[in-house]
């Protein structure tokens, strides 16, 4: 089941397993702040620095991009979800699971942002946790009576102890060791394993995503943004599940992505 609780000012939702797993979604973005596997250990990487108010995006955890990915259209950049307020519209689970679905519609969007794209829309964000893992399945839905274009993805921040001693394993370019700077995308296999030491190994499972970002600002891009401290670069990667150009919906059309993100025994 869940309850609610807050990050920093904001509301939030936190949905805990019998043995010990838990998981924090703020309301604000629908946005993944933490998640525990039941041996404790934190999993995502939160900046220090961030906003956690609703004054500005998140930075950490796992921001919800939608409908367009970065500066790539003429919109917000990375889009209006991370910067709306969700509502919760189910929950439930017992023993070794639980889980919590949010959704977000055109009339929740701020009027600022929905000016720069006034289209009918319904988003559904399902979270299920179990002890050592955690499935996103992310619904699109164009209610309106137009087509559409979209772009999306899960801008997962995975916490790390080095990032220089961290690897991905699974894509067709080969393996990356982190050593720097990083902003790639790369076709998206249906898994990939991140590898880092101390803390075991993560298998990053997607369906429905057409590519992987891989992104680290390194040293001196952690430097520049006001919401990182200048030494927490080292401390994670973000590997993206993602549709990075916008591709059509049509009206009446829904698109669904999953995410599952697992220990590797």
């Amino acid at each position: 089941m869940h309850k609610m609780v807050t990050v920093g000012a904001l509301p939030a939702v936190s949905i805990n397993t019998a043995d010990g797993a838990q998981a924090t979604i703020t309301l604000y973005g629908a946005h993944l702040t933490s998640w525990k596997t039941a041996d404790g250990r934190e999993r995502l990487f939160m900046s220090s620095k961030s906003p956690l108010d609703g004054s500005a995006a998140i930075r950490g955890g796992v921001p919800v991009i939608f409908p367009q990915f970065s500066t790539r259209g003429t919109g917000q950049r990375h889009g209006v979800a991370r910067l709306s307020h969700w509502r919760l519209a189910e929950s439930g689970g017992a023993g070794a699971t639980a889980w919590a679905e949010f959704e977000l519609k055109e009339s929740d969007v701020p009027a600022e942002l929905a000016k720069g794209w006034p289209n009918a829309f319904t988003l559904r964000l399902r979270f299920t946790l179990h002890a050592e893992s955690i499935e996103m399945t992310y619904n699109v839905r164009n209610t309106g009576g137009q087509d559409w274009d979209f772009a999306c993805a899960l801008h997962t921040y995975f916490a790390l102890e080095a990032f220089e001693h961290t690897a991905l394993q699974g894509l067709e370019a080969g393996d990356i060791h982190f050593k720097e700077k990083l902003d790639n995308i790369y076709p998206a296999p249906s898994e990939v394993d991140l590898l880092h030491t101390g803390a075991g190994a993560l298998r990053l499972q997607q369906q429905g995503f057409s590519e992987f970002v891989v992104w680290n600002p390194g040293a001196e891009g952690a430097a520049a943004l006001s919401d990182m401290a200048d030494q927490e670069y080292r401390q994670f990667v973000c590997i993206e599940p993602a549709r990075v150009d916008k591709k059509p919906l049509a009206a009446g059309a829904e698109w669904t992505g999953h995410h599952t993100i697992s220990l590797i025994p």
